[in-house]
C-alpha cells in the first residue's frame, strides 16, 4: 500500500502531462499552420462500443471502466461490505424492482448468491454488526426491513417501524448502528428527523427532529429544537399543526463516531453537517460543508470527518474535535472545472491513507494520499462504468467495490416503450427500465496502473482544462465564436423546447422514398410528413441533425439538463422513484423542489443575469393559475423559480394539454410585434411548446395526431414570424426535446428531434456530427457570451458543423396542418378508460410505459404489432469458480 500512495508525488509533477497528451480542442493553431477555408465534418460516431475499446455514450462523454463486472439490477445505489469482508450487500432502488442482493465476494466463485425485492427503497443499507443481520430502507414505507443473514442467504424478518408522525413525508434515507449494536440510526430526509430505533425495545423509538433554521447558524453554535406548533405562517395565521410540513433540511446520512457520543448527520439541503449528542439526543452543533452533502466517512484516528458534496465537485473535511474544517480536496478532473463531476460516496483504507471518492457523473473515482489531514495529495483517478453511487475499500483482497448506476452502455429502444400487458413494469424498452447496474471490481492499482487509469478516465472525458471550447476542423469565421466573448454576427437566441419525441418518431421517414437522408428507420415513424410538415420542411430546407441526443432521460431530469446543462444528485436519485409511483417523493424538477434540485451552477437565467444578457421565458418553469375560461383568457402565470421574477410573459401558457401550442405561437407573434415596435427584444428566448407529449386517447381532448400536428403547426408559425421580423439577421432558432421517454428508436433512446433554424444555418444539410442537449446550451452560450453551468456545457462540442459564415435571409413560409388538427379522441379507443383516470396536468404522471404503447396503436391501431427489440450491452463479467490474477486490465 505505501507503493500507491507513493504515487501521489509522482502524479503531481506529472499531472501537467495529461493536459497536453491528449490533443486540446482549446488549442488554437500553431501561427505556421494555415487556417483552413472550410471545416471538414467529423466521421460519424454512435453511441456504442468503439473500435478503440471506448463505450461512445450518448452524452459526448466515454466509458472504458478499470477491472471486472457482475450485472447486478436496476440502479444500485448503495453497497454495504460484511464485517468478515466475505460478501457484499448491494441495494438497487432504481425505476425496476427494488432489490437487495448478496454478492460472494470470494475470487474463487465471485457471483451474485441471492436477492430479495422489496416493494420500495431509498439508500439506506447497513449490516449488524455481528453480520447476522441486513437492515435496509423501506422507503415511503416508513420502515425498515430487516433480513436474517445465513452463508450468502436472506430470510425476511420482522420490519422496524421508523414513522415520524402523521403531518411528516417519513422516507427511510440513511443507515448507521451504534458501535454496540443495540441502536439503529435512521435518517428520514422528507420527514426532516432522525429516528433512533432500539432493537431491544424498536416501539421505544426516539425521533429527532431537525428545525427548518438549522445550517443558518455559525458553527457550534448550536441549533433549537424542532419549531412549536404555534408557528404563524407569513400572513399571521397560525400554522395547522396537522398540515403536511415539506422538508427543508432532508438529512441524508448518519455515521456513529467509535465512542458512541455522538451521530454526524449529512444534511443534503443544507450545505451543513448535524451534530447530535446521543445522550440528550438533541442537536449540539452545526457544520457547513459544500452543497448537497452525502455520505461521511471518520478517518480511522478518528480526526478527521470526510463529507462527499455531490452539488460540487469537492470533499469536505472537518475536525470532528473542533467542527472546524480543516480543507476542501477537489475531486475533479481539472482544478478549473465548473460543478458536475457529483462525488457522492467516498472509502478510506484501514490506515486512514488513501480516500477514494466516487464522481458519478465524471464516470471514476478520485484518489488521494490523505495521510496529512490537512493536505490531501492527489493520486489521480480511477475509470468506472455509468454513474457511480457508491464505492467500498475491502482490505481482506485489497480491491475497491463500486456500484455503477447506470450500468455500462446506452442502448437502442427499437422495441420501444410498450409493455405487452397493459400497466406491467416489466416489460418493454421504456428508457427509465433500459439500464442495467454493475458491480465493479477493481484491484488497489499499483503505481504504474494508476498512471494508465488517469490517462484512461481523462480521454473518457471530452473535458480538458475546465474551460475548454472545442473548435476542432472550424472555420476562421464560424458565427458561433471560438471562444466565450468573441464576437458573433447573431445577436438573439430563441430556445424551443418540446416534448419527449424520438428521432425515428418524427423522423424516420426521412431514410425513405427516392430521396433518402439521414440515419432514419421508417418502420419506426409515427409521426411522417403529412403529420408534422413544419418539422421535415425545416429539416431540409435548414439542416437534418440525425445524430443529436438529449442528456436527460424522463422531463424530470429532462427540464434540468435542457436549462442548467445537469441533473444534481437529488434529480438523478428520485425521478424513478417518483415516476414508478412513489407518493411521497414529488415531482423534483422545475422549481418543484428549490430548496434542493437547483444545481450549484445556476440555471441559463442565471448566467444571463451574470452576463447581462436580457432573458424572457414564455411557458417555460411557470405555473399556471386557474383554468382557462370559455372566453379563452386565463389568469396570469407565476413563474416556478423566485429568479425568473419579471422575466417570464404571464399570458404565455405554461404546461397545459387543453390550450394549443397555435394559440401559444400567436400569443409569442403578438410579442414579437411588440418588441418590433420597440426596436429591441430580450437576447435570450425560451420558448415552450409541449402538446406534442399528447393526451392519449384521454376523451375530450384532440388524438394524439392532432396534438402532434398542433404542435408542428405552431413551431412554422413561430419560425415564419420570427423570419419576417426585423431581428431575423441576427437571429437563430434552437428546437430541442427535453426528452425522449415515450417513443422508439433504432440507434439510441435518447437520440432526438432537434433543429436549428437561422439565416447562419447551412442549407440543405445533413449534420451528423454528434451533439447532446449539451451542445445546444454551448452554442447558445457562445454566441450570447455567456458562462457554462457545468462540466457538461464547458466540454460539450459546439455545433459549428450547423452554421457557415454567409447568411442567407431567405424567409420561411409555414405548411397549413394536413390533418384534422381539431379531431377529438372518441369513447372507446384503447387504453381510454385508463386514461379517464389519470391526471394530466403535469408532464409525465402517467405510467409511462403503457402510456407509450397508447400513442403508438392510437397511431397505428390497436392490433399493430411493435417492432422487435434491438439490446446491446457491454461488461466483462465474472464467471463462477473463475479465478482472477491481480492484474484489473
Amino acid at each position: 500500500m505505501r507503493s500507491l500512495a507513493a504515487v501521489g508525488l509522482l502524479l503531481a509533477a506529472t499531472v501537467g502531462l495529461f493536459a497536453v497528451a491528449a490533443p486540446s480542442p482549446s488549442q488554437p493553431p500553431a501561427k505556421d499552420e494555415p487556417q483552413k477555408a472550410e471545416a471538414k465534418p467529423l466521421e460519424r460516431t454512435l453511441p456504442g462500443l468503439r473500435r478503440d475499446g471506448f463505450v461512445q455514450l450518448p452524452n459526448q462523454w466515454a466509458l472504458k471502466p478499470a477491472g471486472r463486472h457482475i450485472d447486478v439490477g436496476d440502479f444500485p445505489v448503495n453497497v454495504a461490505l460484511h464485517p468478515t469482508n466475505e460478501f457484499a450487500a448491494v441495494l438497487c432502488a432504481g425505476f425496476k424492482e427494488h432489490e437487495v442482493i448478496i454478492v460472494d465476494l470470494n475470487p474463487e466463485r465471485t457471483r451474485v448468491l441471492s436477492r430479495v425485492q422489496v416493494p420500495q427503497a431509498f439508500y439506506g443499507l447497513v449490516w449488524s454488526n455481528d453480520g447476522k443481520q441486513v437492515f435496509a430502507s423501506g422507503g415511503e414505507d416508513e420502515v425498515v426491513h430487516v433480513f436474517d443473514f445465513d452463508k450468502g442467504y436472506l430470510t425476511k424478518g420482522k420490519p422496524l417501524d421508523a414513522t415520524v408522525a402523521k403531518n411528516r413525508k417519513g422516507v427511510i434515507g440513511g443507515l448507521a448502528f451504534a458501535p454496540n449494536g443495540r441502536d439503529l440510526f435512521v435518517a428520514s430526509p422528507w420527514a426532516d428527523a432522525v429516528v433512533r430505533v432500539p432493537l431491544v425495545n424498536p416501539d421505544n423509538k426516539k425521533v429527532i427532529q431537525f428545525s427548518p433554521d438549522i445550517g443558518k447558524k455559525e458553527p457550534g453554535k448550536g441549533d433549537p429544537p424542532s419549531p412549536p406548533d404555534n408557528r404563524k405562517d407569513p400572513e399571521g395565521k397560525k400554522a395547522d399543526p396537522d398540515a403536511i410540513k415539506e422538508p427543508l433540511v432532508y438529512p441524508y446520512a448518519c455515521l456513529v463516531e467509535p465512542n458512541g457520543k455522538r451521530c454526524f448527520v449529512s444534511l443534503w439541503a443544507k450545505a451543513a453537517v448535524a451534530v447530535i449528542d446521543l445522550e440528550t439526543n438533541t442537536v449540539s452543533a452545526t457544520w457547513p460543508t459544500a452543497e448537497h452533502p452525502t455520505e461521511m466517512v471518520l478517518s480511522p484516528k478518528g480526526d478527521a470527518l470526510y463529507v462527499a458534496c455531490a452539488n460540487s465537485t469537492m470533499v469536505s473535511v472537518i475536525d470532528p474535535t473542533t467542527g472546524k474544517g480543516l480543507q476542501t480536496i477537489n475531486c475533479a478532473l481539472y482544478p478549473k472545472a465548473p460543478n458536475g463531476n457529483t462525488p457522492n460516496s467516498l472509502t478510506i483504507t484501514p490506515d486512514g491513507a488513501l480516500l477514494f471518492v466516487a464522481n458519478a457523473d465524471a464516470n471514476n473515482l478520485a484518489a488521494f494520499n490523505v495521510s496529512d489531514r490537512t493536505k490531501a495529495l492527489p493520486m489521480g483517478f480511477i475509470p468506472t462504468g455509468w454513474y457511480p453511487t457508491s464505492v467500498r475499500y475491502n482490505p481482506q483482497d485489497r480491491s475497491l467495490y463500486v456500484a455503477n448506476g447506470k450500468g455500462m452502455i446506452s442502448k437502442a429502444n427499437r422495441g420501444g416503450p410498450n409493455p405487452l400487458v397493459p400497466g406491467s413494469r416489466n416489460l418493454g424498452e421504456y428508457i427509465g427500465q433500459l439500464f442495467h447496474g454493475t458491480l465493479g471490481i477493481t484491484r488497489l492499482p499499483t503505481p504504474e496502473q494508476m498512471l494508465k487509469h488517469t490517462e484512461t478516465a481523462r480521454l473518457c472525458s471530452p473535458l480538458r482544462d475546465g474551460s475548454a471550447v472545442r473548435s476542432e476542423n472550424v472555420e476562421a469565421d464560424n458565427p458561433i465564436p471560438k471562444k466565450l466573448g468573441d464576437a458573433s454576427p447573431i445577436k438573439y437566441v430563441i430556445y424551443v423546447v418540446k416534448e419527449n419525441r424520438t428521432y425515428d418518431q418524427v423522423f424516420g421517414d426521412l431514410a425513405a422514398g427516392p430521396n433518402p437522408i439521414g440515419n432514419g428507420e421508417p418502420s419506426l415513424c409515427l409521426f411522417p410528413e403529412n403529420v408534422t410538415p413544419n418539422h421535415h420542411k425545416l429539416a431540409r430546407e435548414f439542416v437534418l441533425l440525425d445524430n443529436f441526443y438529449v442528456d436527460g432521460e424522463v422531463s424530470a431530469d429532462g427540464h434540468e439538463w435542457t436549462m442548467g446543462a445537469y441533473a444534481t444528485d437529488y434529480v438523478e436519485k428520485v425521478w424513478p422513484l417518483s415516476y414508478r409511483g412513489g407518493k411521497r417523493f414529488g415531482y423534483p424538477a422545475e422549481g418543484a423542489r428549490n430548496e434542493i434540485a437547483p444545481p450549484s451552477g445556476g440555471y441559463l437565467w442565471n448566467k444571463c443575469i451574470e452576463a447581462k444578457v436580457s432573458y424572457r421565458a414564455y411557458g417555460e418553469w411557470v405555473t399556471n393559475v386557474g383554468p382557462v375560461k370559455e372566453d379563452g383568457t386565463f389568469a396570469d402565470c407565476v413563474p416556478s423559480a423566485p429568479e425568473l421574477k419579471g422575466m417570464i410573459d404571464p399570458q404565455f401558457r405554461g404546461y397545459d394539454l387543453g390550450y394549443t401550442d397555435v394559440n401559444r405561437a400567436k400569443r409569442f407573434a403578438s410579442e414579437l410585434q411588440r418588441f418590433e415596435k420597440a426596436g429591441e427584444m430580450p437576447r435570450m428566448q425560451v420558448v415552450r411548446f409541449g402538446n406534442d407529449h399528447t393526451a392519449g386517447t384521454r376523451v375530450g381532448f384532440p388524438t394524439v395526431t392532432a396534438m402532434v400536428a398542433d404542435n408542428d403547426l405552431a413551431l412554422g408559425m413561430m419560425v415564419e414570424a420570427v423570419s419576417k421580423s426585423k431581428f431575423w439577421k441576427e437571429t437563430a432558432i434552437f428546437v430541442i426535446q427535453d426528452d425522449t421517454q415515450n417513443g422508439p428508436d433504432h440507434v439510441d433512446a435518447h437520440r432526438s428531434v432537434a433543429l436549428v433554424i437561422s439565416p447562419y444555418t447551412k442549407r440543405k444539410h445533413v449534420d451528423s456530427t454528434l451533439y447532446s442537449t449539451t451542445s445546444m446550451l454551448r452554442t447558445m452560450e457562445l454566441i450570447l457570451g455567456v458562462q457554462p453551468m457545468s462540466q457538461f456545457d464547458a466540454a460539450a462540442r459546439p455545433m459549428y458543423h450547423s452554421f457557415t459564415a454567409k447568411p442567407n435571409l431567405g424567409t420561411y413560409d409555414h405548411v397549413p396542418a394536413k390533418v384534422d388538427v381539431r379531431e377529438m379522441n372518441k369513447p372507446g379507443g384503447f387504453g381510454a378508460a385508463w386514461m379517464e383516470k389519470q391526471d394530466i396536468a403535469k408532464e409525465d404522471t402517467l405510467d409511462d410505459l403503457l402510456f407509450s404503447e397508447i400513442i403508438w396503436k392510437a397511431v397505428r391501431g390497436e392490433r399493430s404489432p411493435m417492432p422487435p427489440p434491438v439490446r446491446a450491452a457491454f461488461f466483462l463479467p465474472i464467471k463462477a469458480g473463475k479465478k482472477h490474477d491481480d492484474d484489473d486490465d
